[in-house]
């Protein structure tokens, strides 16, 4: 028998209990009262027990899930964090990447400047020798009408 029970039962026993005229009172058997009353006590414990047991777990069952949203939040944290390194990282490697494109087109542009100046340099040179040539040549040619002219 639980607590509620006896509940009622002491209810129905005040309610069925002779009353006193004029007065708000109502006589009761003595005996069965107190039977009603120490059954009571006997089951309260039981159920205060059961009580603060589901009050107990109660209160587990709301740590725990306050821990894993806890958890939950730390981690979608961490993963953002994650998805902003890497979203940054692929920022650097596009900077980086336009630096060296950049750097790889000036060295291109220098490459080719100097090209142009060294073959620029080759051809006056070997300009200056042809002239060099002919002029030695020319005088040659002079010396040669010279001396041919002198054995004639």
């Amino acid at each position: 028998m639980d607590v509620l029970q006896l509940l009622e039962e002491l209810e129905d026993l005040i309610e069925s209990g002779s009353t006193i005229p004029f007065v708000s009172k109502v006589m009761v058997d003595q005996g069965e009262l107190l039977e009603i009353i120490k059954e009571i006590r006997i089951h309260l414990p039981d159920e205060m027990k059961q009580a603060l047991w589901i009050k107990e777990e109660r209160q587990r069952i709301l740590t725990e899930a306050q821990q894993e949203g806890e958890q939950t939040i730390q981690e979608a944290r961490k993963h953002a964090e994650s998805l902003v390194e890497q979203d940054e990282i692929v920022r650097v490697a596009r900077q980086k990447a336009e630096e060296i494109i950049l750097q790889a087109q000036q060295g291109a542009k220098e490459m080719k400047l100097s090209a142009r100046e060294y073959t620029d340099d080759l051809l006056a040179e070997t300009s200056e020798t042809l002239r060099e040539m002919l002029h030695t040549i020319e005088e040659n040619r002079k010396e040669l009408k010279q001396m041919s002219r002198q054995n004639s």
